[in-house]
């Protein structure tokens, strides 16, 4: 039986969940490490940081080692667990009986992904809690992201994290911490990463090309130099269009406020059809381009609300294009007409 979509995946890469090495984190990792041997660790933590750093990877790291308990840590200031211990393998199939993952995914049967993490999946959090661990341990709960939560879902996390039972263990993953509401960001201890240096990124691409997944090697460089830390969207960009995406809406975003209408064509073209990897690039270009108008110090107060506006529109956009695949061109047209008048 196949594996539910999830909204996460990119296709033929190994989940972080499957991931046995994390790559330009280890200072954190091993103060993580150090904490739980020690017993210092909260209760619940917030993952901040950019898309594609490896905040997941992390996360899943830290779950296979409390659910396997102390006897099985690694020897070392990281937490390592063997990629053939029974816990690593119950983590990478979601079915460890103590592990909850709260995340964006297809109901089983559908190929519709929700653009939020439903409320109602979110209510799970307390039951699971309220049970005891099977294996008489800790029992943990990953949000990937909490970003996707609505006010609902949030508020229902909020009442278990207000209360933690004993030996709980939230980990909280989230793009944007800043946007986190206050009331959960107060409940947790935020944990920061950076994005990755180039070398960092370059390697963990070779290593991924060893596992299997399919990347150009002339691509390699240019792709970590240009994925600004991300090792998702180094991906992303080392295989099929992903750079000449890249590029196309760099050129576009540069001509505002009046974009060329052939550019325009040319790069929603690019984007129709696409497996949602060249969406996932246009998005991020385009964001990008957003916040380094909006804290370059530059802009008019009023234009800063308009940019802020606009930046909630393309996500909520391009979630929706990619749900529902909508009409790709029409969303590049849409999105660049939001984009000229803000800047205008």
């Amino acid at each position: 039986m196949s594996a539910p979509l999830a909204a996460d995946a990119l296709p033929e890469v190994p989940h972080p969940r499957e991931q046995d090495r994390l790559f330009g984190h280890a200072t954190v990792e091993a103060d993580l490490a150090a904490d739980w041997r020690a017993g210092r660790l909260p209760h619940a933590l917030l993952l901040g940081g950019p898309e594609g750093i490896g905040k997941a990877t992390l996360a899943y790291r830290l779950a296979r080692a409390v659910l396997a308990g102390p006897g099985a840590a690694s020897p070392h200031h990281d937490l390592e667990l063997p990629s053939t211990h029974p816990v690593f393998r119950q983590v990478a199939s979601l079915t460890h009986p103590d592990l909850l993952v709260l995340r964006r995914v297809a109901e089983a049967g559908e190929e519709k992904i929700p653009t939020i993490i439903p409320a109602e999946m979110v209510r799970r959090v307390r039951a699971f809690f309220g049970a005891t661990a099977a294996g008489g341990g800790w029992r943990v709960c990953i949000v990937d992201a909490v970003d996707e939560l609505n006010a609902f879902g949030a508020n229902a996390l909020l009442k278990t994290l207000e209360e933690p039972p004993p030996r709980a263990l939230f980990l909280l993953i989230s793009h944007a911490p800043g946007r986190v509401l206050p009331t959960i960001r107060s409940r947790t201890r935020l944990v920061r990463l950076r994005p990755l240096h180039t070398e960092d990124v370059l390697a963990a691409l070779d290593h991924l090309r060893a596992l299997g997944t399919e990347l150009d090697p002339a691509l390699l460089p240019a792709a970590a130099e240009a994925s600004q830390g991300s090792v998702r969207r180094a991906v992303v960009l080392a295989r099929g269009e992903g750079m000449e995406v890249r590029a196309a809406t760099l050129r576009a975003l540069d001509q505002l406020p009046a974009p060329k209408a052939e550019e325009l064509h040319a790069l929603g073209a690019r984007l129709q059809g696409d497996r949602g990897d060249g969406l996932a690039l246009f998005t991020e270009a385009v964001s990008d381009y957003i916040a380094h108008r909006a804290t370059s110090g530059a802009e008019a107060p009023h234009r800063l609300v308009r940019l802020g506006e606009v930046w909630e529109k393309v996500r909520r956009n391009a979630v929706e294009a990619d749900v529902f695949n909508l009409d790709r061109k029409a969303l590049v047209f849409r999105i660049f007409a939001d984009l000229a008048d803000a800047v205008r």
